[in-house]
């Protein structure tokens, strides 16, 4: 027995073993795909969402009518961000809504951060964070006249709480970084970097668009100020699924929404002259609630909340070590490198591995059924989404791969 037949299965025994392996039949089988190790991109659909929307146009949309917003679909945002604190943002009623986009939600978080303190003059963030985060304050920071200073991480690691004392001072308004980096994976301590900026009198926007719904998060108990992610990713609401956002509760009251829209005002209904701020977490609402897309997403959550969040990051935890005992054995003596934390306990439920053929490889892998992605400038991301993957969809990826690689 080869190596590989070894490592294959030791991957079917871990499946057979694998208290969440019966989740896996909840999702929809894509034909032609033989390992989908991009679910921290695009998380497969449910089932059971499939359903779900054939009976919302057939029987909520179709007979309802225009009943429907004052019946139940006006309270969906507040009563879907309820049901993600809980089961998943560690974050108590009231201070979650869906809404939007990440891009608007974050740069409606910000510019209202950046209001709550006046006569402070930096936004910190990470050189290395995700584009949008990175171009929103770019454009918040221009609009309002402060100055950018960047914390600058590792290439496979991401940013410390030692970082940021380093770079947080009187200056400091805003702190905004993500929990879980999206190139190389690396989980932030949230608690420890959230307390040195404030206590430098600063606030923190936290972006988990790379760690809801497969690392457990505590924004409440963290201290956090703000937070928003999308819900595409781990929490399968499909493409373009409508982003989430958190306030913590004593922020509320003085939250200056920047886009002023009728539904995030105190009477909507009323069309009065004059936008006067809803109370509580809807005044973050902007325009009309996009009903059809949090669908998939409350599907997602229910799911989470059946199989429990911290079973469900002991899968994500097992599945990367897998992964990268995989990755050592098979793809590093061809010079694949990894750029990744190798600690479990600062990784989220990706690793990139980096290889200077992978962005021609990796679309020769796509035809074969084996879809990972691409991040430049030569890394594969290995997306293990915990309730869809199976260990032997991680083998079997990862020999296609080495196969490629030895052509």
């Amino acid at each position: 027995m080869t190596e590989l037949d070894e490592l294959l299965s030791t991957a079917r025994d871990l499946d057979a073993a694998d208290p969440l392996a019966g989740f896996r039949d909840r999702f929809l089988e894509a034909d032609g795909v033989l390992s989908y190790l991009d679910g921290n991109s695009l998380g497969r659909p449910l089932r059971a969402t499939a359903e779900h929307l054939q009976d919302f146009v057939r029987e909520q949309w179709g007979t309802r009518l225009i009943r429907g917003w004052d019946e139940q679909w006006l309270e969906l945002p507040q009563r879907l961000g309820d049901q993600l604190g809980a089961a998943v943002l560690g974050a108590a009623p009231g201070q979650c809504i869906v809404a939007d986009s990440t891009t608007v939600l974050l740069y409606k978080l910000a510019r209202a951060a950046v209001a709550a303190r006046p006569g402070r003059s930096e936004i910190l963030l990470d050189a290395e964070n995700f584009p949008t985060d990175r171009y929103v304050m770019e454009g918040i920071a221009r609009e309002c006249g402060l100055t950018l200073r960047w914390v600058h991480a590792g290439y496979d690691g991401g940013v410390t709480a030692a970082d940021v004392a380093a770079a947080a001072g009187p200056q400091t308004a805003l702190a905004v970084f993500s929990h879980v980096a999206y190139r190389s994976g690396f989980l932030a301590d949230a608690a420890a970097i959230t307390k040195v900026v404030h206590d430098a009198g600063g606030l923190v926007l936290w972006d988990l668009c790379h760690s809801a719904g497969s690392v457990p998060a505590e924004l409440d108990a963290w201290g956090v100020d703000y937070a928003a992610g999308c819900s595409y990713k781990y929490l399968n609401g499909g493409p373009g699924a409508p982003a989430w956002a958190y306030v913590a509760t004593r922020h509320q009251e003085e939250f200056s929404q920047p886009i002023q829209g009728w539904l995030g005002s105190a009477d909507p209904f009323g069309m009065a002259q004059g936008y006067e701020p809803a109370a509580g977490i809807r005044r973050l609402v902007s325009g009309t609630p996009p009903v059809l897309g949090m669908l998939p997403v409350q599907d997602m959550v229910s799911l989470i909340a059946e199989a429990g969040i911290d079973a469900v990051r002991a899968k994500s935890v097992a599945l990367t070590e897998y992964a990268l005992t995989v990755v050592d054995a098979v793809l590093a003596p061809r010079g694949v490198v990894l750029a990744s934390p190798r600690d479990p306990q600062r990784r989220g439920s990706h690793i990139t591995i980096d290889h200077p053929e992978f962005k021609a490889i990796t679309a020769e892998l796509w035809k074969q059924g084996i879809i990972p992605d691409y991040r430049n400038p030569s890394g594969i991301r290995l997306g293990l989404s915990p309730l869809s993957t199976s260990f032997e969809e991680v083998c079997l990826g990862i020999k296609a791969i080495d196969d490629e690689l030895s052509r």
